[in-house]
């Protein structure tokens, strides 16, 4: 895949999954990619994993001084992907509401604020991960749906205000990443056959796969506010 080489492109969310993922193939790809998380030793094992000379370092994108810290040299970044977020499963009837507010933290405000501070070239790209739920909400994920689809809304917004910086978002099905590993192996394997078998594709998806469409909205530069859906049919089943 060509057109990376020297590029800058940052990876919020870079130290594991889709992040990982996607800090991979575009360092492969010849980009200079740095990676950005909270976490410093989840920071060094990915870049390790990574290769490539990815750099990596600490951002939280939960915090407003963090951010203006991180973005206060007001390097010009080619490319920024925000892969971050977690939290908010649960009943709305039993979930805690600072849990939630703190899911919408993670998420949907740790985006604007990187796309707030950011400083993209006029010809590079901003994109997001969301998520299917967006689409199609479930029982007990109703928080996680209300997120994923404000997410959206904004990258489509932001298309047109941030122009001719290109804003698009890929909004994954089920896949097979670190997150579920919390969960206990036989849990976790319990709940990706479960969302396996909901698929017509009857798997799930893996991180590399998602990167693949991240990339692709780095390198096509007629391609803005576009929300695609990457699970393996599930939105149209």
């Amino acid at each position: 895949m060509g057109g990376f080489d020297g590029k800058r492109v940052l990876v919020v969310g870079g130290s594991s999954g889709m992040g990982e993922a996607t800090a991979k193939l575009a360092a492969g790809a010849g980009a200079k990619v740095t990676i950005a998380s909270r976490d410093h030793d989840r920071l060094a094992a990915a870049a390790k994993r990574v290769g490539h000379g990815v750099e990596p370092a600490i951002l939280d994108a939960t915090s407003d001084a963090s951010v203006a810290k991180f973005f206060a040299d007001r390097a010009v970044w080619d490319h920024v992907v925000i892969s971050a977020g977690a939290g908010g499963r649960g009943s709305i009837k039993e979930l805690d509401i600072a849990a939630a507010q703190a899911a919408m933290d993670g998420k949907f405000w740790a985006s604007f604020r990187v796309a707030k501070a950011a400083t993209i070239a006029e010809d590079g790209s901003l994109t997001f991960v969301s998520g299917g739920l967006s689409q199609r909400p479930a029982a007990g994920a109703s928080v996680i749906a209300a997120i994923n689809g404000a997410l959206e809304r904004m990258s489509i917004g932001l298309a047109l205000e941030l122009a001719p910086v290109r804003v698009n978002t890929v909004s994954p099905g089920p896949v097979d990443t670190p997150m579920w590993d919390r969960y206990g192996p036989d849990q976790k394997k319990k709940f990706l056959d479960g969302a396996a078998s909901r698929v017509p594709l009857k798997r799930v998806a893996q991180p590399e796969e998602i990167a693949e469409i991240v990339l692709f909205f780095m390198t096509n530069r007629f391609v803005t506010g576009t929300v695609v859906p990457l699970d393996g049919g599930s939105s149209r089943a």
